[in-house]
């Protein structure tokens, strides 16, 4: 795509001149001048030719976002609705002064959140001030710096957190070699804080945690899946692979220490942790005083006026190499989320867990679980 904005390192004016660098982004006065914002370095893109485009007018980049999908129509460009990739066009324009084209590794439904999400762009990068002169691609911390300028004036709810240049065969789809989905859920009878709204799923009974990892064992694995596969799925096969599916008991996001917790911290020196050492060599009891340590930050907070009490809070991760593109593995997760959310409160049992999955017919499922709760993860690629 051409560039209209030009090299992005203001123009020094020569010394009989008093002319004043030119702006090239148009910004409110009270914005960071964009050209400190994107001042480049003119070595090339990245410093090196490892991800630099065979074709020297185009350079295409791989982009990571994070975004809350609360306010998002899902991830793909639908008309007349704010998704994540319109949005991230929408940037790239006002940035290089053309329309761009993103393709993006994973798609995300509505109110589904990316902590990443990958997308590639294909960017040419040419003079402003001289029409038809191709420069040197942008680097990648410029165009990363660039398009969050945009973005934070666009409620700021999705960012750029890495761009890496690539070779223009990469693709941030079929590239991909494993994507990582994460399920947030709070147990308890109290209302869901203001803070976590649509940002997990509340579940107002106790869940039997030990249960919920048996079922997650019968999934894990080969199986055909055709239980968990939602109308519309698209693979042309049913039988995938499950690498991981586990549940962990984790501490609130948000979590802010009570008096208790406070001083006892102290004597950790303000850290949860007193040793770098890892889990697998730590004795049994010391692993047995973490686990209560989650147990006592539930219970122990401070009860006076005006404090809430904690929900438990669980995350779901599934990891698989086979959660293709085109078998909605959104949908397939929030399935399986159902299905161990039932476990856990006792509506099924864990054998029903493995009649449902060999019922090979999605109507065997529990209810699946909300958008609200689901997180990507992580999307893992073979890059040099």
């Amino acid at each position: 795509m051409k560039e209209d904005g030009g090299d992005p390192s203001p123009a020094m004016p020569s010394s009989d001149s008093p002319t004043q660098p030119k702006r090239i982004l148009d910004s409110p006065s009270e914005s960071p001048k964009p050209q400190k914002l994107l001042r480049s370095v003119e070595e090339g893109c990245g410093g090196g030719s490892e991800g630099m485009s065979q074709n020297p007018r185009v350079q295409r980049y791989l982009v990571a976002v994070e975004y809350i999908g609360t306010r998002f129509s899902g991830s793909q460009r639908q008309p007349n609705c704010r998704t994540v990739v319109g949005v991230l066009e929408d940037a790239f324009h006002k940035f290089i002064g053309q329309p761009v084209s993103i393709s993006c590794s994973s798609r995300t439904d509505a109110g589904v959140h990316a902590l990443s999400n990958v997308c590639h762009v294909d960017v040419e990068r040419i003079s402003k001030r001289k029409p038809g002169e191709v420069l040197t691609p942008h680097e990648p911390g410029v165009v990363r710096r660039a398009v969050n300028h945009f973005l934070q004036k666009c409620e700021g709810d999705i960012t750029v957190i890495d761009v890496r240049c690539v070779l223009a065969d990469f693709h941030a789809r079929f590239k991909a070699l494993e994507r990582t989905y994460h399920y947030r859920i709070l147990s308890g009878p109290e209302l869901l804080s203001t803070f976590e709204k649509d940002r997990a799923w509340h579940v107002p009974e106790e869940l039997d945690i030990l249960a919920m990892k048996k079922a997650c064992s019968i999934l894990i694995g080969s199986h055909d899946f055709s239980s968990f596969r939602a109308t519309g799925c698209q693979a042309m096969s049913p039988i995938k692979t499950l690498d991981e599916l586990s549940v962990t008991e984790v501490l609130p996001s948000l979590y802010f220490p009570s008096i208790m917790e406070r001083s006892e911290m102290e004597s950790l020196n303000g850290s949860l942790s007193c040793s770098k050492t890892s889990e697998h060599e730590l004795p049994a009891n010391s692993l047995d005083t973490s686990r209560m340590s989650i147990q006592k930050n539930r219970t122990d907070c401070c009860q006076g006026f005006g404090h809430r009490s904690r929900h438990r809070c669980y995350v779901i991760t599934a990891r698989a190499r086979s959660f293709l593109y085109h078998q909605v593995h959104f949908l397939l997760v929030r399935l399986m989320v159902g299905v161990l959310k039932s476990v856990g409160t006792g509506e099924l049992t864990v054998s029903d867990v493995e009649r449902i999955l060999n019922a090979k017919s999605v109507t065997a499922a529990s209810p699946m679980a909300p958008a609200c709760g689901l997180y990507l993860g992580n999307v893992k690629y073979d890059i040099p």
